[in-house]
């Protein structure tokens, strides 16, 4: 897909913004109407992690409660939305990244594929470590929590939308080494400062954990918090490797500020002790 000039007239940057919002909804209009009618195979799918928790029709599949035919219809659609959401996720971040990209240096523009890669290999990275590790234990957690005064009902509309939520969520919590990456290699947060503030680093997880996860699970949280937590030292040891010797000549840097200032006030408590 081709890249606009750096230097065009407002209206045809304007132009261009409207032309790519057409290629991503109309990549979704084709991709929703492929979904929906393989929505039940895409619905059997998502509830494989936790079907020992729903109850099996006889050739053994899982089954979900619909209240009504429009809650059928609804369920329908938002499979069939959010499976073309996570398909066309390659097409969208193509199409943001390259409206973005003549605004770049030269320089920077050397990051645009490595960018693409990255966030649609962390965003996948994402749904299926929440689909293979999170969905079992957090609905396990949940269901228990009805023992001895309720029965579960499985009700497809907040089941399906539980699950989207999980996957969704944990997709885009999985984009954190990217952030790390780029806030580091555009100075906006040092290398030094990030590393020394681990402690309150660590905290903003916990909280972030607690409000992309959308059950009260502390099973789920956890295991959120684990992630993240392993994503973002792996983002600081890439970008130490990556940008080794832009982090020693900003270590350098620093260490002669320090030692400027500490001259200055030798210096200054010097003068202050001879008058």
């Amino acid at each position: 897909m081709p890249i606009g000039p750096a230097r065009m007239p407002i209206m045809d940057h304007l132009g261009e913004l409207r032309m790519r919002l057409v290629r991503i909804v109309v990549a979704l209009l084709v991709s929703v109407c492929v979904f929906y009618l393989a929505t039940p195979t895409i619905a059997q799918f998502l509830v494989m992690p936790i079907s020992e928790f729903l109850p099996a029709d006889a050739e053994g599949l899982a089954q979900l409660t619909a209240i009504d035919p429009f809650e059928s219809f609804t369920v329908r659609l938002s499979i069939a939305f959010w499976a073309s959401i996570v398909a066309c996720s390659p097409v969208i971040l193509w199409q943001i990244l390259a409206f973005f990209l003549p605004a770049l240096k030269p320089k920077e523009r050397k990051w645009f594929l490595p960018t693409f890669a990255a966030s649609v290999a962390l965003f996948m990275f994402g749904t299926v470590f929440c689909y293979f590790i999170i969905l079992h234990p957090a609905f396990s957690w949940l269901t228990d929590q009805a023992g001895g005064f309720a029965v579960v009902m499985p009700r497809a509309a907040s089941y399906i939308d539980m699950i989207i939520k999980f996957e969704i969520g944990f997709g885009c919590a999985f984009e954190l080494p990217l952030i790390v990456f780029y806030l580091v290699v555009f100075g906006v947060l040092p290398y030094a400062k990030l590393r020394a503030s681990w402690r309150y680093v660590y905290m903003g997880l916990i909280v972030a954990s607690a409000m992309i996860t959308p059950d009260a699970s502390p099973m789920t949280m956890l295991l959120m918090f684990a992630a993240l937590v392993a994503l973002y030292e792996l983002s600081l040891l890439v970008s130490r490797i990556a940008l080794g010797k832009r982090l020693k000549e900003q270590e350098e840097q620093r260490k002669r500020e320090e030692a400027e200032e500490a001259e200055m006030m030798a210096e200054w408590k010097k003068m202050r002790n001879g008058d």
